[in-house]
Formats: structure tokens, sequence, C-alpha cells
């Protein structure tokens, strides 16, 4: 089997190539993205591994197909880069549902913490062995209401870091998890109330038409003053110019952020040469109370291992079975994994 990988970055060869060794897959590593001017370098392969900004929307499918192409393998969980309707009946999709919920959502504690607490603040003031704890007052976790929006995989996990702190828990979820509401520390709410009540807005949920801007200039307007958001999903969750709006209105008290709504062209590469021409980005890295990271929440070294793992063997088994539990199927509501393993 032969796998045209796209987007290719150092810390990815180690793992794929040990699990690509065990399953029989030859990676061919290409640094850049996956698109329309590149789709002509899977020529010859049997399939291709893509990531989070790589653009497969329906001229990439439909040369992809046209080479010979049968499966894509995405070593990510969401897939709102893929149009999966036009996918349909061409090329079967396949992803890795859950690598590493403890990596994004530990990081999204870590960034929490980071800013409530000033520690990036703090570390560049003794960096010039300037010890004032002048404007680094922070504020206690212990009983503070959280508001959790998406309560799979790694929103549960989240919500039980978030209890070890003392907070209490309003979560939102279109289809709820059994059992978790407890009625008291931990309860469901609709998404008013969440956005009402809580002082941490957390976000854990895939990007879809329902939820493309679920934190626009209407709900941020119905937050509470100084809310902390933060969002280690997708970037298109959150519209970044409502976003700016509210953090210059002191309605939003603090932002972080792993994930930026046109960040395909920024993350992931080294930029600190250049002018960016993203204003709204520009403005918001600028802000005291912002703090951005690029799109490394999932970065340790167990996630990148369940993600080769799992990539590998979604391959494996589609080649052998002409079939994998992990595909997406767009017949199947397209939000869903196929429940019969086989989409067409």
């Amino acid at each position: 089997m032969k796998i045209a990988f796209f987007d290719t970055k150092p810390y990815d060869v180690p793992s794929f190539d040990k699990y690509g060794s065990e399953y029989g897959i030859t990676f061919k590593y290409f640094e850049t993205k996956l698109g329309a001017d590149t789709a002509e370098l899977a020529a010859g392969f049997d399939g291709v591994c893509a990531f989070v900004n790589d653009t497969i929307d329906a001229p990439v499918i439909d040369r992809l197909v046209e080479l010979g192409v049968k499966v894509l393998a995405l070593r990510c969980a969401g897939y709102n880069n893929v149009d999966m309707k036009h996918a349909f009946g061409k090329l079967h999709v396949l992803r890795v549902p859950a690598y590493s919920p403890y990596a994004v959502a530990e990081h999204a504690m870590a960034l929490l913490l980071t800013s409530i607490r000033r520690i990036h603040k703090a570390y560049i003031r003794s960096r010039d062995f300037n010890f004032s704890l002048s404007g680094l007052t922070g504020f206690d976790l212990h009983g503070k209401t959280v508001g959790i929006i998406g309560t799979g995989r790694i929103g549960r996990v989240f919500i039980d870091i978030c209890r070890g702190f003392g907070m209490k828990v309003l979560a939102y979820d279109k289809f709820p998890a059994p059992g978790l509401d407890n009625g008291d520390t931990i309860r469901y709410v609709e998404l008013a109330e969440l956005l009402a009540n809580a002082d941490i807005i957390s976000l854990h949920c895939p990007l879809t038409e329902e939820t493309h801007h679920i934190i626009d200039e209407a709900a941020i307007g119905q937050c509470k003053r100084g809310v902390v958001l933060i969002n280690t999903s997708r970037g298109a969750l959150v519209d970044a110019r409502a976003l700016l709006d509210g953090i210059k209105s002191r309605k939003i008290g603090a932002a972080c952020l792993d994930v930026y709504e046109e960040e395909s062209d920024l993350f992931f590469e080294d930029n600190s040469g250049h002018i960016l021409e993203d204003d709204i980005l520009a403005r918001l890295i600028s802000m005291p109370n912002v703090i951005v990271t690029s799109h490394q929440a999932f970065l340790t070294e167990e996630a990148l291992s369940n993600i080769a793992e799992t990539t590998c063997k979604n391959i494996s088994c589609f080649f052998a079975h002409n079939q994998c539990p992990n595909e997406l199927c767009w017949r199947c509501s397209g939000t869903e994994d196929c429940k019969n393993g086989k989409c067409f």
C-alpha cells in the first residue's frame, strides 16, 4: 500500500514510519498541503493522508479519483475541510475519531490557568529579573461555573478536570451523554442558560453548519461580563470579529485560543519573518488578555502515537476488507461514523 502523506511536519514521521512498517504501508512524505495545485502529487498512490488544514473540496476529490486514489485517510477527528457530500460514492474517507482526549483537555486547562493567573506575564517579567506582583492578580477557579459546549470524549475529560478544581459545570450538547448530569454539580442546560451563567466557557464540539459561529455577536451579548472563553476545538466555532469586539468592549474578560477561524495559511508554519496580513488575528494577539497557541493542543507523544497507529489500522483494514469502522459516511447524516462500517 502506497500512501501520499501531505502537510508533513518533522514530528509526524517517526510514528508513521513505525506503524507504517508494522502494517505494510509505505508513506511518501510531502511538506506541501493537499489542494487543487498539489493533488497531482497523488498520482500512482493507493491513497492520501491529510490533516486539518488540507483542502479536500469537490475539484480535489474529483482529481484524486481520476488519479486512481481509493481512500482519504484523515489523521485527525475533524473533517469540516472535506466536502463529504461530494465524496460520497467516489472516495472512501477514514478518520481518527479519538487520539488523546486528555491531550486537548489538559491543554485547555493549561491555557485557562496561564490566562487567569498571568503565568505568561510573570514568566516574561522574571526573565528580566522583575519580580513585581503588580498586575498579576488572578482569581480562584474553585466555586466558579464553567460552561462546556460539547460533551464528547474531550468535553467529558475537561469536565473531570474542572470538577477536580471544585468548579460547577453547565453543559450543552445536542446529544447529551447518558449519566453525566447529576442534577447538582454537573447539569445539562439550554445554550442560553449556559451563556448567561458561566464564568468560563470552553468549546469542545465539532464544526458543523449548526455550530458554525456558535459564539457570535448575539451569543457574546448573552454572556456574563468578564467571561473567559476557551477554544481548543475548531476555529470557526467563534466569529473572530465578534470576539475582538467583545474583548474591546470588556464583555469578554479573556480569550484562550488554540484554533482560529482563518488559520489554514498561518498555523503550523513559521511566519515570524513576515508581516501578518490578518488584521483580526494581529489585533487579538496584541491584546494583553488573549493567549493564542498554534493548534498544538493535540501535540503530545501519546497523541501522535495514537494518531499514527489508528490511521495505519484504518488504511490496512480498508484495503483488507474494503471497509473500516472509522469510515465517514455522508449518507449516515454526514455527521456520524458509518454504523455498518461500509459507506457504499
